[in-house]
Parts: structure tokens; sequence; C-alpha cells
């Protein structure tokens, strides 16, 4: 895939960059080794300044870098804008609260002296350049959530984005650079996939994170346990959006349709499959339905539009593919189930709903990655769960009731790394991020994901001296 700027709205190529040859990735490798040797050292309080002042200039640019990332990937300019808020409010998060989550940590008195210590401590030491290959659907966030956390604890990051997000991208390098960081801390690789594996091989990284699809993930962790070196993934997801007889009907279908379609429905933790117990199956459907052909569908520049365009025509070829397979097979389209007529250009696609879905249909097991709905209609809270985890993805998921015995069923069963009632998945600074099964492993966000690129040392002291 070539390193451009395409416009999704028009399929007009914007800007070309050249990617980095040979020289140029070993003399960003070199100064990202260089760097650690010596940011590893600064003091917490010096890391929290210069990360407050990245997030003060971010916060300056914020009407700028949305534009730009509306011109890359089509995410309609409001919910751009408020990507980049997003991301300063995780900056500070982090430059407050980095001291305190890594402190060192005492074991119990008992067991220092059992182990025949007089003291001992844990304490969390960076582990050194980590590569990190992120996605073009949140081409600030995601880079920000690994960023943020890895730099306050004192690694150094190599970023590998998204092909067709390349000016954010180095907006990214731009931005800690002009905050002070020190040279090497944190850079950008233009480089296409076929690079990384190099890159990860060298004994100078020493660590990957990767947010992507499936085989992205499989590649970086086939790689990285051949050099027996330290991964996070977070890859695909399907969640189940559960709609249970003690549930707000009306606050659940209106969420619905923002949960499904936030950034133009191309997000891993947007609701996928809407699971509708018979009781309320109706009275939902109706709502969800009609919300969903209520939304703007147009320019993302434009302060009207709710639903831009996807964010490649290959994206939009392969939905197109999903729903008509489901069509053929049977399932019936509540609305849209095509591109819209309004658009002669750029990658739309309509705001979707399908119903009487089949597990012969691909789309049942398969992520849609669009604006586009699978609804189902359950008998009880046992076929819900069952069909909710009936996904080889495993993120994150959404229930709706008022039942407190429904709440801790969903708790225990669900298999997902979240659990959402009465509300919508979102990702937030404070509190852990990732999934399981084929969804990935590992944490980011909160504590958990600042220790992931931590090396968690036992500090042991002997028995004093006597007297």
């Amino acid at each position: 895939m070539p390193i451009a700027t395409v416009d999704p709205a028009t399929g007009e190529t914007l800007k070309t960059f050249e990617p980095l040859d040979d020289a140029g990735v070993e003399r960003r490798l070199a100064a990202a080794h260089a760097a650690f040797g010596q940011y590893r050292t600064s003091a917490f309080s010096e890391r929290a300044r210069l990360l407050n002042r990245a997030a003060d200039l971010l916060e300056q640019d914020n009407a700028t870098i949305a534009k730009t990332m509306t011109a890359e990937m089509g995410k309609p300019i409001k919910a751009a804008r408020a990507e980049a808020a997003k991301c300063v409010k995780a900056m500070r998060w982090y430059a407050e609260r980095a001291e305190d989550l890594l402190a060192d940590e005492h074991p119990a008195q008992a067991d220092v002296e059992d182990s025949g210590a007089s003291r001992a401590i844990v304490r969390y030491r960076p582990l050194g350049v980590v590569l990190a290959v992120m996605p073009w659907n949140f081409p600030l966030w995601q880079v920000v959530r690994f960023a943020a956390p890895a730099l306050m604890a004192g690694n150094v990051g190599l970023l590998k984005h998204a092909s067709n997000v390349p000016q954010t991208a180095l907006y990214l390098e731009d931005l800690f650079k002009r905050a002070g960081f020190p040279e090497g801390c944190f850079q950008t690789l233009l480089i296409g996939s076929g690079a990384v594996e190099n890159i990860l091989r060298d004994e100078r990284v020493a660590a990957a994170t990767l947010t992507g699809s499936e085989p992205a993930g499989r590649s970086v962790a086939s790689t990285a346990g051949d050099e027996i070196k330290k991964t996070v993934l977070e890859l695909g997801g399907s969640d189940p959006y559960l709609v249970l007889p003690s549930a707000d009907v009306e606050r659940a279908a209106a969420t619905a349709v923002t949960a499904r379609v936030q950034n133009n429905g191309q997000s891993c933790i947007a609701a996928k499959r809407f699971i509708v117990h018979a009781d309320v199956y109706d009275a939902f459907r109706e709502r969800f339905v009609a919300g969903m052909r209520e939304l703007t569908v147009g320019d993302p520049a434009s302060e009207e539009t709710d639903v831009g365009p996807l964010s490649t025509e290959q994206g939009r070829t392969d939905l197109e593919e999903l729903v008509d397979d489901a069509l053929a097979k049977g399932a019936t389209a509540l609305c849209g189930g095509q591109r819209p007529k309004e658009q002669e250009r750029g990658w739309y696609y309509s705001p979707t709903v399908l119903a009487d879905v089949t597990p012969q249909m691909r789309i049942h097991k398969e992520e849609a990655f669009g604006p586009v709905a699978t609804l189902y209609r359950v008998a009880d809270l046992d076929e819900a769960l069952a069909l909710a985890n009936d996904t080889p993805f495993g993120l994150s998921s959404n229930v709706w009731t008022r039942d407190d015995t429904d709440i801790e069923r969903c708790v225990r069963d669900l298999q997902a790394g979240g659990v959402f009632f009465n509300g919508m998945t979102a990702s937030h600074p404070g509190l852990p991020f990732g999934g399981v099964k084929r969804s990935g492993y590992g944490r980011e966000l909160a504590g958990h994901g600042i220790r992931e690129f931590c090396n968690a040392t036992t500090v042991w002291y002997g028995p004093s001296d006597p007297g």
C-alpha cells in the first residue's frame, strides 16, 4: 500500500510520501537506542513536565489536527476534535499519576522474612525501545494511549503507523519534539508493513504493541515470540449488545445507534451484534431502525454529518461482501444494505440493520467494520449469553438491564475484556482496556497498561550483619 493521504470522501490523492530506506531506518533505530540510555534515568517530574507540555500543544492544535484526521481517514470533524481532546486528557492523566502507579511495591513483611531477606521491594523499570504498530481508525488516540504511559515509564517509542495516515503520524513525532522530549524518544517510521519484521528482530527493540487486524497481530506475535520479546495485542472485535426485559428500551435504542456508528462504524469496540430479549424486541427494533435511518451521511468535514465514508475503497468492498452474503442467504435489511445514492464519489455505505441472521452467514462470525448492525431475537438470558459468546472475538460487551441477578450472570459468563452496563463501551485512561480470545492479550491504559512495558524487578536484601 502506498504511503499517501487519500481523501475517502472523494478518492483523491492529496499527498504522497517516500518511505524510509534502510539507512533511514537504521538512523532512527540508533537514535532510539541512544535516547533510551539517557531518558530511562530521568525523573518522573521531568517526564511529567514534558508530557504536560505535549498536552498543551495538542490542545492548541486541536482544530488543525482534527482536519488532518478527517482528510486522511474520513472521521466526522466533530468526532476528530473529540479524539484530540481525549488524547490531551490521557496525557495529563498519566503525567499526574505515573509516579504513583509505578511506585515501589513492598511485599508483606512475613513473606520478606520467610525469604531470608532483611527487606525486599518490587521496582518497575522501563524495558527500552518499544515498537508501536498502529491503525488508522483512531489515528491519534491509538498512538497516544500507548505513548503517554510508555514515555512516563521511561521507555522510548518507534511508531509504524497505518500507511493511509502519514500526516497524522508525522504530526505525532513533531508534537513530542516541540514539547521538548530528547531527540530519539519518539519517532515515526514511514515504512510499509513488510519492513516491520526486521525492525522487531533488531536487538535494540525490546518489545512491541499492535492494534489492528488479526492477521497483523498473528504476524507480529509470531516474530516477537521467535525473538522472545514482550507484546501487547488489541485486535478485532464483534461486541455483543444485550437488551434484556428490565432495560430502559428508549435509552438502549438511542445509545445503540451511537455505539454502532461511532467513527463511521469502524471501531473494534463498537457494538456490532444486537441481541434483544423477545419481550422488548419489537420496541427496540422500531426505535433502533428509526435512529439508524435518521443519521446524516455525508461530507465528514461538515458539522452536520453523523456518518462519513469508510476509510478505504477496499474496506467498503469487504463490508459490501459481508452484507451481500447475508442477504443472499436470507437476511433482511431493515434499513440500508447498499451504498447511499446521494454520494456518487467517495467510499460511503448506508447505515444498515440486518435481521434474520443465521450462523450460515459470514457476518455471524466475522467483524463488520462499518455502519452495519446485526439484530437477533432471543427467548431468555441463557440464549442471549450463548449467542453473545458465539464469536471468535472477546473485546468488550454491553448489557442493558436493571436486574441484579442478570448483572451478576453477565459479569460471570460474558467472554470479553469488558462488560459495560446501561451504556456503551468506551476507553478511559483510568480503566484497563483489552480483550480475550482472538481480540488479543495484554492491557492498555490505567496502571495495568503502564506496567505492561516495565520490568517488575525483585530487589532482595540479605540479612543485616549482626550488631
